[in-house]
């Protein structure tokens, strides 16, 4: 039996992608021509929190290990933290062994250095991917346990400039990994599901899983003008502070799940943040109008993300309502979404630059690498 390991969480957008890589994995080795070779994948993620339902609703095994958070500055919390960050390395390590583990591949969050640690310590090779345009705090201490049968799989091609020369040869430029449903989605059912017509143009406006107060205050003071343009079809997250009741051309929701590949499939624009997620809308060949999380309590890297689409011509970035040197209003919004709607030539042009970011299938890719590592090559 060979065991593969998986790492990764906090947040969805470390767990979704590794999911994505863990499928394509499945279907590599299932389709192998080695017949006798049995596998399983396994996956070691934080025990509190939102990682073993994800997890284990995609139908792999979760084993949780003690967690904590990874922060830049000072605090009280980082003694607490440190005894838990401890801990996890030592339940990974205790896990690893007992799984009998040939690899870990790691998707990145905080949760994701111990085990990466422990794989190390046990001489297991070490995968990390990086999902941003810059790396991360996990990412980068993550990479001193990749040796040189390990690799570091990166988002864009400029990132590798942020790693030491030394470690240059380990990284392989992958794309982000973007589940299956989304290369497979149906316009036609997520025009069904959200109950309009063919014809109807549809602005999906997204704030991740938990909705972003900021997204949601800038939809519900331009909502009339953006109705007068599009089907308005809003994930709001699940603690929305206004009630706006759902319309013909408003349709809220708190959260939308197997159904959103379909949904944004059948949308013509698409408003949120700039996360690991616009990969996902690349890969629908979306165009993008992005608010990306900035300020206290964030290391740049959205804006980082919505700059690149920008420059590829993919996406407009809009500026920030909450700081005081930039102002997204409605007028600028609106300026946004008009333009879009009535110039064909530059919708069709930002959903062309849009697609080609999203022709790299990074879980693909990074399942090949993984294919031969555990294979030795034998059996493509």
């Amino acid at each position: 039996m060979v065991s593969i390991a998986f790492t990764g969480g906090g947040t969805g957008g470390h767990i979704y992608p590794g999911l994505a890589v863990a499928a394509e994995l499945k279907k590599q080795l299932i389709s192998s021509e080695i017949k006798d070779s049995k596998f399983r994948i396994f996956w070691i993620g934080s025990s509190a929190g939102m990682d073993r339902s994800i997890v284990e609703a995609a139908g792999i095994e979760f084993f949780g290990v003690p967690s904590g958070k990874l922060r830049r500055y000072f605090s009280l919390r980082t003694i607490i933290d440190l005894f838990k960050v401890t801990g996890g390395f030592f339940a990974s390590r205790k896990i690893l062994k007992k799984q009998k583990a040939v690899l870990l591949f790691s998707k990145g969050g905080f949760v994701s250095v111990p085990p990466c640690a422990a794989a190390s310590s046990l001489g297991i090779s070490v995968f990390t991917h990086e999902s941003d345009y810059s790396p991360g705090l996990a990412t980068k201490l993550n990479t001193r346990f990749v040796n040189k049968n390990g690799k570091i799989f990166t988002a864009y091609e400029d990132t590798i400039r942020f790693f030491p020369q030394k470690l240059r040869d380990r990284i392989t430029v992958s794309g982000n990994p973007v589940r299956s449903d989304f290369r497979n989605a149906d316009a036609a059912k997520g025009r069904t599901f959200l109950g309009i017509k063919d014809d109807t143009k549809v602005l999906l406006v997204l704030g991740g899983s938990q909705g972003a107060k900021e997204i949601n205050d800038l939809v519900k003071a331009a909502l009339p003008h953006l109705t007068e343009l599009y089907t308005v079809v809003h994930q709001t997250g699940p603690n929305l502070s206004w009630d706006i009741p759902a319309a013909d051309r408003y349709k809220p929701f708190p959260y939308i799940k197997e159904e959103m590949p379909h949904v944004m499939a059948a949308s013509d624009l698409i408003l949120g943040r700039s996360g690991a997620g616009i990969w996902e809308w690349a890969v629908l060949g979306k165009p993008m109008l992005l608010l990306p999380l900035r300020g206290r309590g964030t290391r740049g890297d959205q804006i980082e993300n919505a700059e690149f689409f920008q420059k590829a011509g993919a996406a407009q970035v809009l500026s920030s309502p909450y700081t005081d040197s930039e102002n997204a209003d409605i007028q600028e919004l609106m300026l946004a979404v008009n333009i879009i709607v009535n110039d064909d030539k530059k919708k069709e042009a930002m959903a062309a630059a849009s697609a080609k970011i999203g022709e790299k299938d990074g879980a693909g890719i990074i399942a090949g690498i993984l294919y031969e590592k555990i294979t030795g090559g034998a059996g493509k």
